[in-house]
C-alpha cells in the first residue's frame, strides 16, 4: 500500500483515516468524540499543519450511508476548533510517520488553501420554482412559446415528431434563459455578502440555480438576511432554500502529492 491512497469499495485498509488537515501544532491532540466504526478521533501534527485522523481497523471500507454520516459528524465537530480543509471519504494513511511525510511534502499547497478559507464556512443556497407544471408556468410568462405551442396543436391536431421535437427545444431554450437570468441577478445581489460564490449547474427541470458560498463566519447573519431580502423581490412562485454552515468542502482543491 502507499503511504496515502483512495480506499477502494473492495480493499482490505488499515491505518490512520484521514478526516481533515487544520492549522496549528496539537500533536497527539485526543478530541474526546468517535469516527468511522467507533474510533477516537485525534491529531497528528508535523509544524505548522495537523492532520486529524482515527486508527482504522483492517477490514473493507465502502461508502456506507452510517460511514460517510460519520466522516461528516467529524467534520461539523471540528468546525468549532479549527479552520478545516476537509477531505474527501476514504483517504487512509499506513502511519502516522505516512501522514506527517504528507503534511511535509503538501505543506505549500495546504497552508495556501488554509489562508483561503480561514475564518469562513460554506452555505448552499437553491432556488426553484414552486409551481406544478413548469411547462404551463412558462407558457404563461412567455406568449411566444405559447403561440408557438397552440401552432403545433392547432384545430386539436395530432403534431408531427418534428414539431414536437422543435416544440421541446424551444422549451428548454426558454427554460436555460429564465435560469441564467435569475442566476445572475441572486449571484450579483449576494455578492456584497459573500467572499465568493460558485454557481452549480441545475440537475432537477424545477431548479433555477444552485449555488455555494465562502462566507464569512462573522457575517453569517448577514448572509442569511441577504437571502431574505433577494427572495423578497419573488413571489410565492418561487422558493428559496439555503442551508449551512458546512466546511468549505466546494472551495478546496487539493491533489496531494505523497
Amino acid at each position: 500500500m502507499s503511504a496515502i491512497e483512495t480506499a477502494e469499495p473492495k480493499a482490505a485498509v488499515s491505518g490512520r483515516y484521514l478526516y481533515a488537515i487544520v492549522d496549528g501544532d496539537v500533536d497527539e491532540k485526543p478530541y474526546g468524540f468517535l469516527g468511522l466504526e467507533g474510533c477516537p478521533v485525534y491529531a497528528l501534527s508535523d509544524g505548522q499543519l495537523t492532520a486529524v485522523v482515527s486508527n482504522l481497523p483492517g477490514q473493507k471500507l465502502r461508502p456506507e450511508r452510517r460511514r460517510l454520516a460519520a466522516h461528516h459528524d467529524v467534520l461539523k465537530r471540528l468546525m468549532p476548533l479549527h479552520t478545516v480543509l476537509p477531505m474527501v471519504f476514504g483517504l487512509v494513511a499506513d502511519s502516522p510517520d505516512a501522514v506527517r511525510l504528507v503534511l511535509r511534502q503538501n505543506r505549500d499547497a495546504l497552508l495556501a488553501q488554509l489562508d483561503r478559507v480561514r475564518g469562513h464556512v460554506e452555505m448552499g443556497l437553491r432556488v426553484t420554482w414552486d409551481v406544478p407544471n413548469i411547462f404551463e408556468f412558462l407558457l404563461g410568462l412567455h406568449p411566444d412559446l405559447k403561440v408557438f405551442r397552440d401552432h403545433v396543436f392547432r384545430g386539436a391536431r395530432a403534431p408531427s415528431y418534428e414539431e414536437k421535437i422543435e416544440l421541446g427545444r424551444h422549451f428548454e431554450q426558454t427554460l436555460s434563459r429564465e435560469r441564467e437570468q435569475h442566476a445572475e441577478t441572486i449571484t450579483q445581489l449576494l455578492s456584497p455578502h459573500c467572499t465568493e460564490i460558485i454557481l452549480n449547474t441545475p440537475r432537477e427541470e424545477r431548479e433555477i440555480a444552485k449555488l455555494v458560498c465562502l462566507v464569512d463566519s462573522g457575517r453569517l447573519r448577514e448572509f442569511e438576511n441577504g437571502v431574505i431580502e433577494v427572495a423578497k423581490r419573488y413571489d410565492h412562485h418561487y422558493a428559496f432554500d439555503f442551508n449551512g454552515p458546512w466546511p468549505p468542502h466546494s472551495f478546496v482543491s487539493l491533489e496531494l502529492q505523497w
